[in-house]
């Protein structure tokens, strides 16, 4: 046995064929390299490299996403312009709308208020012409029985002189005229405004509404009226229609807005009761 056979040998391992192949090249193309740059000789070793790399330029893409951009801008703003011109437009057409539903509803309405005073009108004429007549009906009965209120032509004066003859003339004179509710004159009239200002030509200022003008003076009896007197229609202090005695069996009163003023026999329409002022 050897006198080292116990001691470790100290030698590396050896190295795979492989791995000794690998360096082997990659040692010789070290050296090929070196021997190449040698080879191109001194006067391409002071040159600096001026070879440059060209990037890919973006500026296509980018340009081509800014129009798309923009275009998008454009169209959001055409949008938002169209959408504000509808807006203002449905405004205006309901500002329109409104307005003309408001027209029609005014002129509607004042529609039925003509209407209803029409109609209120021609209720008070038929109303005023039934009270006349069944006042007529009951100064009739009373006459026929021979009471105190029997009125005849003769009793009454077929003239008139002084005051009374100026309230006559007047009052004939407005004949034809219209007759207007609240009118006082000169080319309308109402009942008591008639007498009112055929009174006034005397210097007489009496009540303005026939309620009043049927108190006004002292009660006479209907068979002995006097031209000039008021004659009254309904009960003394709540008379509805006041009127001229003008002498002969007449008077002269505003009737209604259909007759105006006119001349009238008693019997046409028979007062209820009279009153003398002068």
């Amino acid at each position: 046995m050897s006198h080292t056979a116990h001691i470790p040998s100290h030698r590396k391992p050896r190295r795979s064929a492989s791995k000794l192949a690998l360096r082997a090249g990659v040692a010789g193309g070290v050296l090929s390299t070196i021997a190449v740059a040698g080879a191109t000789g001194p006067a391409h070793a002071a040159e600096p490299v001026t070879e440059t790399i060209e990037m890919p330029t973006l500026t296509t893409g980018l340009a081509s996403t800014a129009a798309a951009s923009a275009e998008a801008t454009q169209q959001v703003a055409a949008d938002l312009q169209l959408k504000a011109q509808q807006n203002a437009a449905a405004s205006s057409a309901a500002k329109v709308a409104k307005k003309a539903k408001a027209d029609a509803d005014a002129k509607a309405e004042a529609e039925a208020e003509k209407k209803a005073e029409a109609e209120a009108k021609a209720k008070a004429d038929a109303a005023e012409r039934a009270s006349r007549s069944s006042a007529r009906t009951t100064l009739s009965t009373s006459s026929t029985g021979g009471g105190s209120n029997s009125t005849t032509s003769s009793s009454s004066s077929s003239s008139a002189t002084g005051s009374a003859a100026t309230i006559v003339d007047f009052a004939l004179a407005q004949v034809g005229k219209a007759y207007v509710s609240g009118a006082t004159g000169s080319s309308a009239y109402d009942c008591s405004g008639l007498v009112q200002a055929a009174y006034r030509q005397v210097g007489i200022d009496l009540p303005r509404v026939s309620q009043d003008q049927s108190t006004a003076g002292r009660q006479v009896s209907l068979s002995n009226l006097q031209a000039g007197d008021i004659l009254y229609w309904g009960g003394a202090g709540s008379a509805y229609h006041v009127a001229i005695y003008v002498g002969g069996g007449k008077f002269v009163g505003a009737q209604n807005s259909s007759t105006g003023v006119v001349e009238r026999s008693l019997d046409w329409d028979r007062p209820t009761g009279a009153v003398r002022v002068l």
